[in-house]
């Protein structure tokens, strides 16, 4: 039997007439890292505001370990840790200052806090500044304070929106460890992040766009239901003007994406023809390319190929 953490259905959020979460429905299992993927303004945001109990539901309802977000919102905070995307750290206090703080909050006594803090510091690497003021630590240290403020009442769920929003891709990595060795202590993780490389680190994911759920399951089954025909991957001098010479194209009727110097195409029916005829286009207007090589779809791919069906299905 699943041990459901978190449960919505048909959750939706209007302001006004604009409707920024559309009537979706979920559930995430105990222990599980669960992200929320989609561009800025899909809906991640207010969505995780609902569940924090922060914004009251237009319609629907979810339960966050086991409280209903709109009959029990108090009983919902006591339970959770949120890391929202400009948590409010107090600069001029150490980093020990700010985690006694937010522990206080949560109504923890002063011989619990005296004992957590140091515990909290080791699990986000944070021993050796913790007696360092916050507003003189790199942008990465003070994700982790925030992090460490908002786990430091040992919550059952914890919310990261954007958490690692603006940090190095170093610091970036360290922070997926630590959420990763939160997660297999037992805590549910709900994610929101844009970076699509990010979300290779989470259990299950669900694809926003629009206020709605487009996809939603593991990284393997999105991926497989999101490509039917296999991806070409060149590498070119000129991408930009690859991209449009190839998206241009007649005959190609796959998807054109670009990701830095790379070029990938969906090849759609037949991978040898259109090797060919990718390679003829780049030829005819003069872009050097590396041989096209066939490569797993990335997120980006997966990501933008489900947008355009969704797109095309309710134009």
């Amino acid at each position: 039997m699943k041990n459901i953490s978190v449960k919505a259905w048909d959750l939706q959020k209007k302001f006004g007439d604009f409707i920024a979460v559309d009537s979706i429905s979920f559930e995430v299992e105990k222990g599980e890292i669960y992200g929320f993927l989609g561009a800025n303004g899909a809906g991640k945001t207010t969505t995780i505001r609902m569940l924090c109990g922060l914004l009251e539901p237009t319609g629907g309802d979810a339960t966050v370990a086991g409280f209903s977000i709109k009959k029990e919102p108090d009983e919902v905070k006591k339970r959770l840790g949120y890391m929202s995307q400009k948590f409010s750290l107090y600069p001029l206090l150490t980093v020990r200052d700010n985690i006694e703080f937010y522990a206080g909050l949560y109504g923890l006594s002063d011989a619990v806090i005296k004992a957590r803090v140091p515990e909290v510091c080791a699990q986000v690497e944070l021993t050796e500044s913790i007696d360092n003021i916050v507003g003189d630590m790199p942008g990465g240290l003070k994700q982790r304070v925030s992090l460490a403020c908002a786990i430091a009442h040992r919550p059952e769920i914890v919310f990261l929106d954007e958490p690692t929003a603006g940090v190095d891709p170093l610091l970036r990595r360290r922070f997926w460890e630590i959420i990763g060795f939160l997660s297999d202590k037992g805590t549910t993780v709900f994610v929101t992040t844009h970076y699509m490389d990010e979300v290779e680190h989470c259990n299950r994911i669900a694809l926003m766009h629009s206020g709605r759920i487009i996809k939603e399951g593991t990284i393997p089954e999105i991926k497989k239901s999101a490509f039917e025909s296999p991806i070409l991957e060149v590498q070119t001098d000129s991408p930009v003007k690859a991209y449009e010479a190839l998206n241009n194209a007649a005959g190609l009727k796959g998807g054109v994406s670009i990701h830095g110097s790379l070029i990938h195409l969906v090849t759609g029916p037949g991978i040898a023809g259109a090797r060919e005829l990718m390679e003829k286009i780049l030829r005819e207007n003069s872009i050097g390319f590396t041989r096209p090589e066939e490569v797993e779809p990335t997120m980006d791919d997966v990501f933008v190929n489900l947008v355009k069906r969704y797109e095309a299905r309710t134009a």
